[in-house]
């Protein structure tokens, strides 16, 4: 397959990027900057945020600004909701990436399994409060490892099964794709010109397992992915892609490599269960009840 690189410009253009002070985010943030994007990198970590940014291109134009938000804490969802929407500038791309993987067990204020929480839940928050603001698309960045979820809407606290952080993980990743194809329907029901599409990094070098706790999963993450996985930049052209060329609402991205692990961007294959439009509708009503917030009303775009 012929190698996708050339990013079209992205002058004028603005994205908020989750989790952008590290690893896939900020290499999806340098590749934006230097296309000419503006860049707004959302992060919880603002002190770790503020030097990454100056690795930005474009931040020495003023193109480039940090800004807190801790999408595990709906509290901080909403202030970062409101003190973006008050600048009154739209927002063209949300790129929904930030993540944890292999975490101690621990839960959210909502009572939700922080994987869970941070990886899903947030996103969902955010999302929905800034669609006043977006003017073009929502790319939620997953997981191969969707493909093993088996949500328990029931009991997303974990308090009735043994906890298992994998699984957790694949779990949240499924809510991604489940959110991400229902957000879309509802977008085309109401006839916004708004499109919800998705992306995942194959196996790439980052170092997402750091926040595991455990030292060997931490190592494993950590030498594992740089022995057999693809640059930091390379997984995150996937997103790059998804989030500014021409992908129909609803598109999933990823490395086009026959197991999806390594390759160029391509439409990439989802799991059946996310095509569980009763499953999804229940995700989302579920959702609704845990962050209080909905669809909002729209205006043509």
């Amino acid at each position: 397959m012929r190698p996708w690189t050339q990013v079209p410009p992205q002058r004028g253009r603005r994205f908020v990027i989750t989790g952008s002070n590290g690893g896939l985010g900020l290499e999806t943030a340098r590749i934006l900057g230097s296309r000419g994007a503006e860049v707004v990198m959302a992060c919880r970590n603002v002190e770790k945020a503020e030097a990454a940014a100056r690795t930005v291109p474009g931040y020495d134009k003023g193109r480039v600004e940090v800004r807190r938000l801790d999408v595990s804490d709906l509290s901080s969802v909403r202030s970062f909701v409101a003190d973006l929407s008050a600048d009154g500038r739209p927002v063209d791309v949300l790129v929904n990436n930030a993540g944890v993987l292999g975490v101690p067990y621990a839960l959210s204020a909502e009572g939700v399994e922080m994987h869970f929480a941070t990886n899903y839940v947030g996103h969902f928050a955010l999302t929905l409060g800034l669609l006043p603001l977006l003017t073009d698309r929502v790319v939620v960045v997953s997981s191969r490892e969707h493909r093993s979820g088996r949500i328990d809407l029931a009991d997303l606290g974990w308090l009735q099964r043994p906890y298992r952080p994998f699984q957790a993980y694949g779990d949240s990743k499924l809510a991604c794709l489940l959110f991400m194809r229902e957000l879309d329907r509802r977008l085309r029901a109401r006839g916004s010109q708004l499109r919800a599409v998705g992306a995942h990094p194959g196996a790439t070098a980052t170092s997402i397992t750091s926040g595991s706790g455990n030292p060997v999963v931490t190592a494993i993450g950590h030498y594992g992915h740089r022995l057999v996985g693809m640059p930091g930049w390379r997984g995150a052209l996937n997103t790059v892609y998804a989030a500014t060329t021409d992908v129909e609402g609803g598109t999933y991205i990823g490395p086009h490599g026959r197991t999806e692990l390594w390759g160029w961007p391509a439409p990439a294959q989802m799991s059946p269960k996310v095509d569980d439009e009763v499953l999804a509708h229940r995700l989302w009503e579920r959702s609704v009840e845990l962050t209080g917030i909905d669809l909002p009303a729209l205006q043509e775009r």
